[in-house]
């Protein structure tokens, strides 16, 4: 936490743009944790303003997703043709998992800027899986926008508890998330004969 109230002190704008964006391309660096350091910054020294840090974040956000999105959609075919046998992966799977990304990828891109693994790899899956780039985009915006003033308004307005908030909110989420993620592969598995199906008609 020091280390990185010390580089938002220094850096600012650019530090923060920077992580957060790395974050969103698929990096494991702290998104979430300098969007908050940041606001803290902002409310105790007034080094910083929260209006630009949370623009910033937005902006991070949409413009780290694109390119997770862009690295995602153009390096599908090379995983598929050299990783999808070892993975028991065909190319029905990859239609199937299209298909479904098609359907309900708007809600998981805008979900998943709450947690911080799946906020990591939404863009990369939803490319991977050709979800509509318009949609996406429409989706990624949102929860860029939305997470941003979530946590920048928020730690700004109630300072360091903000941190451990977050921190006992993530256990909910988590778990909300599993329950959710184990109901929808049973979902999958009773009804992949028709989903398959109609994953086939409209590839």
């Amino acid at each position: 936490m020091d280390s990185l109230i010390s580089a938002a002190s220094k850096y600012g704008y650019p530090a923060i743009f920077l992580i957060i964006a790395l974050e969103n391309i698929g990096l494991p660096v702290p998104g979430e944790t300098i969007l908050i350091t940041s606001a803290i910054v902002a409310a105790s020294t007034h080094q910083l303003n929260v209006y630009a840090i949370v623009a910033t974040a937005t902006v991070a956000g949409i413009v780290g997703s694109i390119a997770g999105f862009a690295i995602g959609r153009y390096s599908e075919q090379h995983f598929l043709h050299r990783f999808g046998p070892y993975l028991h992966i065909g190319e029905d799977d990859f239609r199937l998992g299209q298909y479904l990304f098609r359907r309900f990828g708007g809600r998981v891109v805008f979900v998943a800027r709450y947690v911080a693994v799946l906020r990591s790899v939404a863009s990369l899956l939803a490319g991977a899986n050709r979800m509509d780039w318009r949609r996406f985009l429409i989706f990624t915006s949102l929860g860029a926008g939305a997470w941003a003033a979530t946590f920048g308004f928020g730690a700004y307005a109630v300072d360091r508890r903000i941190a451990e908030l977050s921190r006992r909110a993530t256990i909910p989420i988590v778990i909300v998330i599993i329950v959710l993620a184990i109901a929808g592969i049973r979902f999958i598995q009773h009804n992949r004969a028709r989903l398959q199906r109609e994953a086939d008609r409209q590839s």
